[in-house]
């Protein structure tokens, strides 16, 4: 018979759902919360009600928002002749932290992944080549991981845009490849994104 109570296991399974964190890491965070006073505890359950309440998907570019279009595409001071493609919002903060790129932005919202049952049409692929195609645009910086999956995601929308008149660049080489960028040193990136290849 555990000695837990349901409410306290309950807890503890859905921290374990959460990526990269077992069972012991879950009830290690489950007594944390435990021993904490209610006030703190509390803070942690409005910041996610918060979060899930106001957080979308901006409607230009897919970066995480607060309202329809994110700061980001708002902001008339960045280059508006290039658009940097990422897999996840995370990948746009980290090349943001370089201080070497000043474009806009597209999040793709994951990279395909067959055997992961991620398709094409699940990203955010689609509304790429739209907004390509509608727009001025003069350069396209590919910066999916440097993985299989993101060298393939790279490739199908290299393919998906080759009747477009653009430039289409890569990120250097200097990440290591089937590493992901935000574990990427941050000198590291920031010449991979000054240093990046044309590869149409």
């Amino acid at each position: 018979m555990s000695e837990l109570t349901e409410s306290v296991q309950q807890m503890i399974s859905e921290f374990a759902k959460l990526p990269g964190i077992g069972r012991k890491s879950a009830e290690r965070i489950a007594y944390y919360l435990l021993r904490a006073n209610k006030g703190e505890a509390m803070l942690l359950a409005n910041a996610i009600r918060v979060v899930k309440d106001k957080v979308r998907y901006c409607a230009n570019c897919f970066n995480l928002a607060e309202t329809d279009i994110c700061e980001v595409c708002r902001d008339t001071s960045r280059d508006q002749s290039v658009i940097c493609v990422v897999e996840q919002p995370r990948d746009l903060n980290v090349i943001e932290q370089t201080g070497k790129y000043n474009g806009l932005y597209h999040v793709l919202l994951g990279r395909i992944a067959p055997l992961d049952h991620v398709e094409a049409d699940q990203l955010s692929i689609d509304a790429l080549v739209r907004r390509v195609k509608k727009g001025n645009f003069a350069e396209i910086i590919l910066g999916t991981n440097p993985t299989v999956e993101g060298d393939g995601t790279a490739l199908y929308i290299m393919n998906r845009l080759n009747d477009v008149k653009i430039k289409i660049t890569r990120l250097a080489r200097g990440i290591t490849t089937g590493n992901e960028l935000q574990f990427a040193n941050k000198e590291m990136l920031a010449d991979a994104i000054t240093e990046r290849q044309t590869v149409k």
